[in-house]
């Protein structure tokens, strides 16, 4: 009796779920306009890397991460460095790079810890 049970419940339940919610009816002549925008990066190579002076650190043990080129709003902008704590004892921080990728695009790959 119970497995009927359960059957019958989960029946319902699909029932309804499977029911549309909303019922929305529309002129025969509107038109719905959709825009996607899709960053697929830029085409032209970053500038070379500024030259930064920076003073001591903060705090012992801190590390400089340094600037980088950022692509936004299609221009290129400077980025500039900050002085972070690492994550642990002798972590070394590899910094990222722009790289060309797929179809001449160019594409940040990020720094990280080590």
């Amino acid at each position: 009796m119970r497995i009927i049970a359960k059957l019958a419940a989960s029946a319902a339940f699909c029932a309804i779920a499977a029911a549309p919610a909303v019922t929305v009816s529309t002129p025969a002549d509107a038109r719905v306009v959709v825009g996607v925008g899709i960053n697929l990066g830029p085409t032209v190579a970053p500038p070379p890397v500024r030259v930064e002076r920076y003073g001591p650190p903060p705090r012992r043990g801190w590390v400089w991460r340094p600037g980088r080129w950022d692509w936004r709003g299609g221009r290129w902008v400077w980025v500039g460095g900050v002085w972070v704590a690492p994550p642990r004892f002798g972590a070394v921080w590899i910094p990222g790079h722009w790289r060309v990728g797929p179809r001449g695009r160019w594409v940040w790959v990020e720094g990280h810890w080590r």
